[in-house]
């Protein structure tokens, strides 16, 4: 049975733990590797290793900093099929949803490139006689990075990419669930010339989480995850005094209007609800169907639904894969068998897709369409996390806003409609971080920022591009006099400025 590795001081780590978990090949849903959860003396060697590289690492020159992500895009994108093919092993993805991660992981990398634009000061000469102030950033030191499963390789880049070119070190801890494509990114970092502990992969779990987040030698948490999860993480992480942000779950709205094209916003709607078999945090989870386009709508989906391809995520044939584990595929679908009881009317139920083969052993699920589900209902009110697309019917577009105003969460959401005026109205009105004209899925480049409302994110900063630099960083105000010695004298009143 293969073993996973830490990777700790630039090189792979066997752990000496006592405690080791499982991971699955979701597709076949047999064991393919085991996984340790670090000991308590591999947390304490980690995070001294990261203390003493982040000291000379942050001293380093922009432009070291600068080659080192260069020559870090170059090897990802020159690996990126190996890569994908290891997220499709352990994640159960699709191959063509593993290369989409990937890339949109080498956009941040691509953005960290730009660092020496990214982390350029400010001056003002002669504020006063003689006095000039200057401010600059510096890094914070060591950054722990915790991330979920769904996402592997996107999202630890989301966090590694900015945090590494602003001068700090990190440790990972990767999802326990598909921990290997993390450790491949450790060796392409250090092939690219990433001095050794600048950046270490720590194997674990939750106890694992609690010792990063209780350390006084870390200085800084970054997690993406479930809400009550991201909860814990901001609390516990801000009581001891780290810099945290923590971004949470979501339950995404699809507006559609009555003037909307019917077969554009189909489309749009099975893509974004059941890509990735709807593990993602911005996937489609509700279509709020406005006035008499809600039936049409609903045929129109179902329509495409049947022509999915559901099967393993290695055969080119397959449009959708399996979920994470076999209790994953069992809660996604308790919400399809009790959508009924709640008065929701389930117009297709995945749970009648069958599988054969290996495939019948794996964590597989067919997509489920639900109509007429309102607040309330556990079907509507919980993020599900999985290929399940509920459709919500209003009868106006301040209703429809009213809806999705009223939610938990406040991650994306999406309008879809020939009317200007009405989608530049919505996006003042809709009460969302990130939203979408047209657009199911509005996951912002690299060069803004990632980020919710509401429950969906706790702390004040958005992840990767300027907010990331921002949240890497800490700000240093210089204030300078060179002053004539003829003129110095004692003067015990406040600083003027004039």
């Amino acid at each position: 049975m293969r073993r996973i590795t830490h990777w700790i001081d630039g090189v792979k780590s066997e752990s000496t733990t006592e405690r080791w978990g499982k991971v699955f090949n979701p597709a076949t849903g047999q064991v393919q590797a085991e996984i340790p959860f670090a000991t308590d003396a591999e947390i304490e060697q980690t995070i001294a290793v990261a203390r003493r590289a982040a000291a000379s690492w942050g001293s380093a020159s922009l432009s070291a900093r600068t080659e080192v992500m260069f020559s870090f895009r170059h090897l990802v994108h020159a690996r990126r099929d190996e890569i994908a093919s290891i997220i499709t092993a352990e994640h159960g993805k699709v191959h063509a949803d593993a290369l989409g991660e990937i890339s949109r992981g080498l956009e941040n990398i691509e953005f960290a490139c730009g660092l020496g634009s990214h982390l350029k000061g400010g001056f003002s000469s002669q504020v006063s006689n003689g006095v000039d102030v200057s401010s600059l950033r510096q890094p914070v030191g060591v950054v722990a990075g915790i991330t979920p499963f769904n996402f592997p390789v996107m999202v630890p880049l989301w966090m590694t990419a900015n945090a590494l070119a602003c001068g700090n070190a990190m440790i990972l801890k990767p999802s326990e669930k598909d921990p290997s494509a993390a450790l491949l990114l450790a060796e392409l970092l250090a092939e690219a010339g990433l001095p050794a502990g600048v950046f270490n992969v720590l194997q674990g779990d939750g106890g694992t989480v609690g010792a990063l987040l209780e350390h006084p030698g870390i200085d800084a948490v970054s997690f993406v995850g479930s809400t009550p999860i991201a909860t814990s993480i901001y609390s516990r992480a801000t009581a001891a005094g780290k810099r945290a942000q923590a971004l949470g779950g979501a339950k995404n709205h699809m507006v559609v209007l009555p003037d909307a094209d019917l077969d554009v916003a189909a489309d749009a709607a099975v893509s974004a609800a059941y890509g990735s078999a709807g593990e993602r945090c911005m996937a489609v989870s509700v279509v709020v169907a406005v006035g008499e386009i809600a039936d049409p709508l609903v045929a129109a989906i179902a329509e495409r639904m049947a022509k999915l391809v559901i099967g393993p995520g290695d055969d080119p044939a397959s449009e959708m894969g399996p979920l994470i584990t076999a209790e994953h595929r069992d809660k996604v679908a308790s919400y399809v068998a009790g959508a009924s009881a709640e008065g929701a009317t389930v117009v297709v139920d995945g749970r009648d897709h069958t599988f054969t083969g290996d495939a019948a052993e794996g964590f597989f699920i067919g997509t489920s369409l639900i109509d007429n589900v309102a607040p309330g209902m556990k079907v509507y009110d919980e993020e599900i996390f999985g290929p399940v697309l509920s459709v919500a019917r209003c009868d106006t577009y301040a209703e429809a806003i009213e809806l999705v105003n009223a939610n938990q969460y406040g991650n994306g959401v999406a309008i879809f409609t020939r009317d200007g005026g009405a989608a530049r109205q919505f996006t003042f009105d809709v009460t969302c971080g990130m939203v979408g004209v047209n657009v199911p899925i509005p996951v912002p480049v690299a060069t803004y920022s990632f980020g919710g409302w509401k429950d969906s994110l706790f702390g004040d900063a958005h992840m990767y591009g300027p907010a990331g630099i921002d949240f890497y960083t800490r700000a240093k105000v210089v204030t300078t006099r060179w002053p004539d010695p003829a003129t110095s004298e004692v003067d015990l009143g406040f600083p003027k400025t004039r």
